[in-house]
């Protein structure tokens, strides 16, 4: 078709519904056009929302606002959660450190794939350490709450404190140089979830709770009347018992075979095991009505368990300690006793039972520590290494005494140096104070001191002493005696049963509901 001829045609046409087959081709390309933007800007936003969400995901966005627990009408995150859960697990591990795979527990696996022994079934270790978690948060909100109630609320002194422990965290996290930054120690220790918001908020709720405690309990006083009916109602929770004594295991020995397995023992094993520690404990229990000490067979076997006990605590359902802290025993007593719970013989000389009257004793202490950082327990030289610092260590104690000395020279004047030189966590944020501490809470050395008979209010000295996590120097200051031992343990029973009380009060009709974001925590 010539061109004018489709010219005409289309003219002929226009005013008719006819649509020219060209045209739709090009409306149809158009919206396919926008169809195919449209497509493409969507396509976009998606991988906006999917960079978002994943960016989100990797910084813990939704997991640390993700609800785990409510209690009452209060949400708590999981990094919350996980303070609390944290705490109670590592508090745990870390006194139970040489127990563990007896317990069942093992740290390098999920703690929600390990069965917890003697619970249900199903029950496991991380559902063991939640139901100690939700009891701590159950408490902390409900004392919390009750001080609000009662117009016990947060002061200035308490943000001091709270202010300084955290700068002081800080600055030990810095200094222990394994960690590049104080918010990587806090997500190492409390979960990818913690953050510093957080751990401040939950260590403030913590103290505060803990404060409101500590006034109720420090109103809590009883008199030496009440302490005496609570000891005369029952001495042996009181009382101790001297005695001397020779165990005599009646345990099979450990049999191997040729592959080095162990041989299983038998019921007759066993039992011949014991007639064979009973027949030993005979010619011991013999030996001593012919007048031949303990000690001295002890001496001449190896294999008999000699002890001499100064004092010892009474125990319930115990063979021997049933048998000393029976209210017909005297001084001189003996006897052959059979243990079927621990298979032993015990062959055993009673010597006294007494109630410890004797004063504990309230004192203060600057701890130097001893620096070995650096040192070599190897090298030849470590001796020699070691001593000056202690000598280092020795200059400073003697040093801030005589600043002491140099002053007012007062108590309170020794308790602000302790809170600012101590390096004893137990006492230098409450001026270096230990009261009422019995006979052998402590070092020797400190322990001597303080109970040495001379001692009177106001002395002071320095003793070296140390244990497994410390070397160090104590600069020491002598408060006064504090009250009887006995009175101490009866006070402390009084204090624990009504603290109990206050404590169930506080916390009736609260409780603690797992939520979705419990998959966050631990």
């Amino acid at each position: 078709m010539s061109a004018s001829r489709e010219k005409k045609t289309r003219q002929e046409l226009a005013g008719t519904d006819y649509v020219d087959p060209k045209v739709i081709r090009e409306e149809e390309q158009r919206q396919a056009e926008k169809r195919s933007n449209r497509l493409y800007m969507i396509i976009a936003v998606i991988f906006v929302i999917v960079a978002v969400v994943s960016i989100a995901w990797k910084s813990n966005f939704f997991q640390k606002k993700a609800t785990a627990l409510t209690i009452g009408d209060q949400e708590y995150t999981a990094a919350e959660v996980n303070y609390y859960f944290q705490q109670t697990y590592q508090s745990f591990v870390s006194q139970n450190s040489y127990f563990l795979s007896y317990m069942g527990l093992d740290v390098n696996t999920d703690l929600r794939d390990q069965a917890y022994p003697g619970g249900e079934e199903g029950y496991t270790w991380f559902d063991f350490f939640m139901e100690q978690t939700e009891q701590q948060m159950i408490t902390i909100q409900a004392l919390n709450e009750s001080a609000a109630a009662e117009g016990f609320t947060w002061n200035d002194e308490m943000q001091a404190s709270l202010d300084a422990t955290i700068e002081s965290l800080k600055a030990d996290v810095a200094a222990s140089g394994y960690y590049t930054s104080f918010t990587q120690y806090l997500t190492a220790n409390f979960g990818s979830t913690m953050t510093e918001k957080v751990f401040v908020e939950q260590t403030k709720a913590s103290a505060l709770a803990q404060t409101y405690a500590n006034q109720y309990a420090a109103g809590l006083d009883y008199s030496s009347a009440k302490l005496e009916e609570l000891y005369a109602a029952d001495p042996k929770a009181y009382d101790k018992v001297a005695y001397e004594s020779i165990r005599v295991s009646g345990s099979p020995a450990v049999v191997t075979d040729e592959n080095g397995n162990t041989v299983e023992t038998t019921d007759a094993d066993k039992a011949a095991a014991m007639e064979a520690a009973k027949h030993t404990a005979e010619h011991v229990y013999d030996d001593l009505k012919d007048g031949k000490s303990l000690e001295a067979q002890a001496a001449e076997n190896e294999e008999l368990h000699y002890t001499n006990s100064a004092g010892v605590s009474y125990y319930a359902g115990d063979v021997l300690g049933e048998w000393l802290f029976d209210d017909a025993r005297k001084a001189g007593d003996t006897a052959m006793l059979k243990d079927e719970s621990t298979s032993c013989y015990y062959v055993v000389t009673f010597g006294e039972r007494f109630r410890e009257d004797y004063n504990t004793v309230a004192v203060r202490h600057i701890l130097v520590d001893v620096d070995e950082t650096g040192l070599d327990s190897t090298a030849d030289t470590y001796e020699a290494d070691l001593q000056a610092k202690k000598d280092e260590a020795l200059a400073e104690a003697e040093a801030l005494l005589a600043q002491w000395k140099s002053g007012e020279a007062t108590d309170a004047t020794f308790a602000a140096m302790a809170n600012e030189y101590s390096t004893d966590p137990g006492s230098n944020t409450i001026g270096g104070l230990y009261s009422q501490f019995p006979k052998g809470y402590m070092v020797e050395e400190f322990n001597d001191w303080c109970f040495d008979p001379a001692r009177k209010s106001g002395d002071t000295g320095i003793v070296y002493g140390e244990s497994t996590s410390y070397k160090g120097y104590h600069i020491m200051y002598f408060v006064d005696t504090d009250l009887p031992y006995w009175q101490v343990s009866a006070t402390s029973a009084l204090m624990t049963e009504e603290m109990n009380a206050w404590y169930t009060e506080k916390t009736e009709g609260y409780t603690a509901v797992q939520e979705s974001g419990m998959r966050y925590v631990g």
